[in-house]
């Protein structure tokens, strides 16, 4: 069992940067692939990034590549995510989760309640 919570969300102009955090309870941690995922009103939860267990291995959307990072720190059990030229369509909720693979959001168990990202024009 794994329980995560999102923090660092807010208001942002496009061009600028943020950085989220998802801090996870739960002994197993470290086992998990941990993923960001999103999503805005009226559409999908789309996949953002996902790491694996040690951190060796990222994989990121279309598109966020080359704009965003994922990243996670085992000894805090938190996971990050890097946001940088943050455009006006990268706004939505923002969720992390463990338990799954991959990039389909429905193969992930635990999820956290997410947090706002906002980036106006």
């Amino acid at each position: 069992q794994v329980q995560l919570v999102e923090s660092g969300g807010g208001l942002v102009q496009a061009g600028g940067s943020l950085r989220l955090s998802c801090a996870a309870s739960g002994r197993t941690f470290s086992s998990y692939v941990l993923g960001w995922f999103r999503q805005a009103p009226g559409k999908e939860r789309d996949f953002v990034a996902a790491i694996n267990w040690s951190g060796s291995y990222m994989y990121y959307g279309d598109s966020v590549k080359g704009r965003f990072t994922v990243s996670r720190d085992n000894a805090k059990n938190t996971v990050y995510l890097q946001m940088n030229s943050l455009k006006p369509e990268d706004s939505a909720v923002y969720y992390c989760a463990a338990g799954g693979v991959g990039s389909r959001h429905t193969d992930y168990a635990y999820w956290g309640q997410g947090t706002q990202v906002t980036v106006s024009s």
